[in-house]
């Protein structure tokens, strides 16, 4: 058996016409056609611009505009995530504001200029898969096509003689193509095979994919919710408007698409560690709650933890963040009380220095009888490093050392006003300070069950030994993520399918040489070069040999292997030496 390579003249016209149909629709891409020019026409450009629109080049650069089109979404405040900062940034910029409000830089992802490109995108998508899809169904349903009259042009062959029967080895090589799971039919003196089908399928599978994962994020931002609520233990949620601190949604979602359900924050629960280099890192860190779904659903408990949410419907229900709810008692002059609730604070720091502040908007009365409003700037620290530390922030993240530090006002806090205001500022502009024997701000630091009292028999503040934690939640309802995930997860199984799979054929001929011995002539070709081909032809053509071994070696005057069967050998020119 011998390998040989294309040595003869260059094949004729006819010739090349013949391998480029064997080696035709090795790939499902469609081919491109200049268009006619000087009669193009209204119909003409039309199908000028469908085709331009639905190639691969298009769609990638498509797919370029659209991730670049998602960076200034990133970069700039968007209106739908967070009005605050979009604010900040047209005060700050009011040009530039005036100017990213004409071009939609502030709702990137609902524009017009990103709308028009995610559209065409899918446009061109679709219509480069539909067709694909056809030619591949088509390609499916037909057979391998027959083999080239000269197989010794193409890139990969071998040839060798048996006495085995042209009918022997059609068979053998019919089994042995079949058992390598290649297409094989019997198409005149050859059998013509392919495999590396996958190749294709998983071309269209990624592209297909792209379309699922387009629909999906579309969808998860038309209809999605995200909503922040900070409850304390011992109380609840509804999951209604009215019960977020903060909530976002898509532009086409509505109240109606909550999903129905309740829960109570019964215990917040977290540990630290107390050594080493991860000193204050949580090691426990869960709230324990009781929840129903649906109007009237059974209570249930479930524990929430970090990257464990809890799964009620299409909602989720993460535990994002924690922090301290300080118990505070204000008694008003003639010791009534007027306030008792635990009021939580903001962390500042990883050991959850925190801040807020404690406001009294009714029944309170001061030392003349008059009604005020009561406002004290609130300062915690769960574990206090003492007064050599010369600090007041917190050591450690658990209550080791629970400190509060008060600072006292009076006057009205503008909660009638009718403008909204954050439960952990105050407004000071109508507010008086309290002050000490010295003239300044009343202040002082409060250990649990340490009282405060208001100068001038105004009333106390006390500091209670139950201090409640408190724990945000993240409420998040996106349709489309779990079809987004299978997109992706497909799009990447057809990627890998389309790089490392390779499509080829091979064609096996087996005649009758005009000494009466069969010539068995085996070629391959790929969708590209790879040296894959011509490695799998050779094990492809030992084992076959091995079925149809070769025949003893031909007399000198024996015609040429590589000779065409049925054709006369050429006659050497007069005066040339005979080969």
């Amino acid at each position: 058996m011998s390998k040989t390579t294309a040595s003869d003249p260059a094949p004729s016209a006819a010739e090349d016409q013949e391998l480029g149909d064997a080696g035709s629709q090795l790939s499902t891409a469609p081919k491109e056609e200049a268009p006619n020019l000087p009669a193009l026409g209204v119909i003409g450009w039309a199908r000028w611009f469908w085709r331009q629109l639905t190639s691969m080049r298009v769609a990638l650069l498509l797919l370029l505009l659209l991730s670049l089109g998602a960076i200034p979404g990133s970069l700039i405040p968007q209106s739908g995530s967070d009005e605050t900062k979009v604010a900040d940034f047209r005060k700050a910029h009011p040009t530039l504001g005036d100017l990213y409000d004409k071009i939609g830089m502030f709702h990137v992802y609902s524009s017009v200029w990103f709308s028009a490109i995610y559209i065409l995108l899918f446009v061109s998508l679709i219509g480069c898969i539909v067709p694909r899809t056809w030619q591949f169904v088509g390609q499916l349903r037909g057979l391998p096509p027959g083999a080239p009259r000269r197989l010794n042009r193409l890139p990969a062959h071998t040839t060798w003689r048996t006495t085995a029967e042209p009918e022997q080895v059609h068979q053998a090589a019919l089994a042995l193509l079949k058992k390598r799971r290649f297409r094989t039919h019997l198409t005149g003196d050859a059998v013509a095979a392919e495999k590396g089908y996958l190749r294709e399928l998983g071309n269209l599978v990624f592209h297909i994919a792209l379309i699922v994962m387009l629909v999906a994020f579309a969808w998860g931002q038309l209809y999605k919710s995200e909503g922040n609520k900070l409850v304390v233990e011992g109380n609840g949620f509804s999951n209604t408007l009215t019960q977020y601190d903060d909530f976002k949604s898509g532009n086409l979602f509505t109240s109606d698409d909550l999903v129905p359900f309740s829960f109570n924050l019964k215990k917040f629960t977290g540990t630290y560690e107390r050594t080493g280099p991860n000193m204050g890192t949580p090691r426990v860190y869960k709230a324990d709650i009781t929840y129903s779904a649906g109007a009237y659903g059974k209570d249930e408990t479930d524990t929430v933890e970090v990257n464990h949410p809890l799964e009620i419907g299409d909602s989720k229900v993460y535990l994002v963040s924690h922090g301290y709810a300080p118990v505070v008692t204000v008694r008003d002059a003639k010791g009534k009380v007027v306030f008792d609730d635990a009021v939580p604070l903001l962390p500042l720091d990883a050991n959850v220095t925190s801040s807020g502040v404690v406001k009294v908007l009714d029944g309170y009365r001061n030392a003349k009888g008059e009604k005020e409003q009561l406002g004290f700037n609130a300062f915690f620290v769960p574990t206090f490093g003492g007064h050599a530390s010369g600090t007041m922030l917190s050591q450690f993240p658990a209550l080791d050392n629970p400190l509060l530090a008060l600072s006292a006002y009076h006057g009205d806090l503008g909660a009638d006003s009718g403008i909204p205001q954050s439960v952990y500022q105050m407004d000071r502009s109508n507010m008086k300070e309290f002050k000490n024997s010295e003239g300044k701000l009343f202040k002082k630091l409060l250990k649990p069950g340490e009282t405060m009292k208001l100068p001038n028999g105004a009333g106390s503040v006390t500091f209670g030994k139950d201090i409640k934690e408190w724990a945000g939640f993240q409420v998040v309802q996106q349709p489309g993520s779990g079809w987004a995930l299978a997109g992706s997860l497909a799009a990447i199984g057809g990627l890998a399918a389309s790089l490392f799979i390779q499509r080829r054929r091979v064609w096996v001929r087996a005649v009758k040489g005009a000494d009466g011995v069969t010539v068995v002539e085996m070629a391959g070709l790929g969708r590209s070069e790879s040296a894959k081909v011509p490695e799998e032809l050779g094990h492809l053509a030992g084992d076959l040999y091995e079925q149809a071994p070769g025949a003893p070696d031909a007399p000198a005057d024996s015609p040429d292997p590589d000779q065409e069967p049925g054709t006369e050998p050429p006659v050497p020119a007069e005066g040339a030496e005979k080969q």
